[in-house]
C-alpha cells in the first residue's frame, strides 16, 4: 500500500523549493559588484585556515567604513596572509592592501560598459532561477497527476493543488523580477 501524500503537503514543498531558489539567487547578487564598496562582494571568497578552505565571513569581520571602501580584520592576525592570497586570486580584481591586522580594499568606480555588463550577469542569474522556479512546477505538478492517475487524490483536488502552485510560482518569479530590477539600478545608478 502506498502512502497518500495530501495535496497540502505537496504544495508547502513546492514553496520551500522555490524559496530555497531565491534565496541562492540572493546570494548571488550579493556577490555582483555596484558602485559601492559591499562585504556580499568578499564574504564568500574562501581562504586556507589551518588546511580548510573558508569563507572570509567566518574568518574575519567585514565592514564598509566608506563607500569606496571594504575593511577586512581577522579574527586570527595569523591568517591575514592567506586572505591576502583567497582576494588576489578570486575574480574581483581589486589589490588588497595590507595595513597592519587589517586588510582595505578600495573599490574603483565602475565604467558604464561595465556596469551595463554587470546588469546583464544580473538579469541572466535572474532568468536561470527562474528557469528553475519553472521546473519545479513542472515537476510538482507531474507528481499530482500521477496522485490523481493513482487515485491518491481527486480530479478536484489535483486542480486545486495546481492552481496554488501556480499562484506560488507567480509569486516567486515576480520576487525575481523585483530583485533582478533592484540590483540594476543599484549597479546603474551608483
Amino acid at each position: 500500500m502506498r502512502l497518500k501524500m495530501p495535496t497540502k503537503s505537496i504544495v508547502s514543498d513546492t514553496e520551500s523549493k522555490m524559496k530555497k531558489a531565491l534565496e541562492v539567487l540572493q546570494d548571488e547578487l550579493r556577490s555582483v559588484r555596484s558602485g559601492r564598496a559591499a562585504t556580499g562582494l568578499v564574504e564568500n571568497i574562501k581562504a586556507d585556515f589551518y588546511g580548510t578552505p573558508t569563507p572570509l565571513k567566518q574568518m574575519a569581520t567585514l565592514a564598509t567604513p566608506q563607500m569606496d571602501m571594504i575593511v577586512i580584520k581577522p579574527f586570527d592576525p595569523g591568517s591575514i596572509k592567506e586572505i591576502e592570497k583567497a582576494i588576489k586570486a578570486s575574480d574581483l580584481s581589486i589589490a588588497p592592501i595590507v595595513d597592519g591586522k587589517i586588510i582595505r580594499l578600495n573599490i574603483p568606480a565602475l565604467s558604464e560598459e561595465r556596469r551595463k555588463h554587470l546588469v546583464q550577469q544580473a538579469k541572466h542569474a535572474g532568468e536561470q532561477t527562474k528557469v528553475g522556479i519553472r521546473n519545479v512546477r513542472r515537476d510538482i505538478n507531474k507528481h499530482l497527476e500521477k496522485q490523481q492517475k493513482d487515485k491518491l487524490i481527486t480530479e478536484d483536488d489535483l486542480e486545486k493543488a495546481r492552481k496554488q502552485v501556480d499562484d506560488i510560482t507567480r509569486l516567486y518569479t515576480d520576487k525575481v523580477d523585483g530583485l533582478i530590477k533592484n540590483k540594476s539600478d543599484e549597479i546603474l545608478l551608483d
